[in-house]
């Protein structure tokens, strides 16, 4: 985390599961970034193009990475079971706090 806060860059999971299963995990985990729920409509995985719409993960979010940037647009994406790995998300927010120098 201290390689997000020196580039300024905030640090947000946002998840399918209610709030007290990311409580549960954020404990377990010992997670420190603020974990947002999208549990009752998933309409930020439905927007960010990660929300799965049938088979049998229907209505679970894809494990995603996406870097924001100041003018809200999206500077990185990494998806899959690789996106847990905060390697490619701090170099890209690396490169943003150097791009706004």
């Amino acid at each position: 985390m201290s390689k997000f806060d020196a580039s300024q860059s905030k640090v947000f999971g946002i998840s399918t599961d209610n709030t007290p299963s990311q409580k549960e995990f954020a404990t377990k985990n010992g997670v420190t970034f603020p974990l947002l729920s999208d549990f009752a409509k998933r309409q930020v995985a439905a927007a960010y193009g990660v929300l799965f719409t049938q088979g049998p993960a229907e209505g679970m979010a894809n494990r995603a990475t996406f870097v924001v940037d100041k003018e809200g647009k999206i500077s990185y994406i990494e998806e899959g079971s690789s996106a847990i790995d905060p390697t490619a998300a701090d170099t890209a927010c690396s490169r943003l706090a150097h791009k706004s120098q």
